[in-house]
């Protein structure tokens, strides 16, 4: 009797994966990238929507001179970027062809243990598919630009070489993350970025060509904060932000900010570390004066900074 029932949940199980590489496969396609003339790499995507618009990592397409898309039906076509956000690791390409559009779950409510399930289209195979459970969530990852793409999905999907920036899906086949190779010990485990920072990214993407953040102008780094000092100024965290070093023509010394100062509130929110403050400069604060609290050769000083949007992105 035991044994039937295993056998119908092993049915059960492997007629839900089938289901969903098979609804989600003619979605999912293989990118080939070419620079200066010379094969660059390969990577796979999905279809954001039904006229060609592609979601894929921005690490498959970075610096491509030209993008050339295949589907799972043998379709080929060159493609063209709408924008990519390396700090998300996320890029959105339009193909000259037509394909179905995955249907976009959401992150939230995603619990441990359940069913995860990774698609890809290595190398212009006709598809690639893991899959295992989510195995942790609001992972955070350092992006090749230095700042943290938070939330994270990690699961026991293997990643196989070529799925990056294919989907990771449910078991209703909603894309829940976009499968990413950020690190290199990340074999035999899965990460996406959870869907919905990738949909946000697009939407920016596909609206401005690219993600507004805002930009001070400065280096800086994590520094220890003494703990008398910590109890005079009622810190909450035993770190604070050091200016290394300011931009000539930058907001930050254009506010007043020197190098060696201790950056203790941004807009009198504590500053922790660099990951705080990058997640204090969003959009918003773009051409706004915020309030910012420094700690300058043993006093509080109190000044003015109006972030603008980085010479380059």
């Amino acid at each position: 009797m035991s044994s039937a029932i295993e056998e119908g949940t092993l049915d059960a199980y492997s007629r839900c994966i089938a289901d969903v590489a098979e609804s989600s496969s003619p979605s999912v396609v293989a990118i080939h990238t070419t620079r200066d003339g010379k094969h660059r790499g390969s990577g796979s995507g999905f279809a954001f929507t039904p006229d060609g618009l592609i979601l894929t990592n921005s690490h498959v397409i970075q610096g491509a001179s030209r993008m050339r898309v295949e589907t799972t039906q043998g379709q080929a076509s060159e493609a063209d970027l709408i924008g990519e956000d390396s700090h998300t690791d996320t890029a959105l390409i339009r193909a000259r062809v037509e394909l179905p559009a995955l249907p976009l779950g959401s992150s939230k409510g995603l619990r441990v243990g359940q069913l995860a399930i990774a698609i890809g289209n290595p190398f212009g195979f006709e598809c690639s598919v893991t899959a295992g459970v989510v195995s942790a969530l609001g992972r955070s990852l350092r992006s090749s630009t230095g700042r943290l793409v938070e939330n994270v999905i990690q699961t026991d999907a293997a990643l196989n070489p070529g799925n990056s920036g294919g989907p990771l899906c449910d078991s209703a086949g909603r894309v829940i993350g976009m499968n990413t190779a950020i690190i290199a010990s990340a074999q035999g485990i899965c990460f996406a970025t959870a869907v919905d920072t990738v949909q946000w990214v697009a939407l920016q993407l596909l609206q401005q060509g690219r993600v507004r953040r805002g930009h001070l102008g400065l280096v800086a780094q994590t520094a220890s904060v003494a703990q008398r000092l910590r109890r005079h100024l009622e810190l909450p965290g035993r770190t604070a932000v050091r200016i290394v070093s300011t931009s000539p023509e930058g907001p930050a010394r254009q506010g007043g900010l020197e190098s060696g100062d201790l950056l203790l509130r941004f807009d009198h929110h504590p500053i922790a570390s660099i990951d705080d403050l990058h997640r204090a400069l969003g959009a918003e604060k773009i051409g706004q004066r915020v309030p910012v609290d420094v700690w300058r050769l043993g006093r509080l000083v109190q000044s003015t900074v109006i972030p603008t949007e980085p010479p380059s992105d």
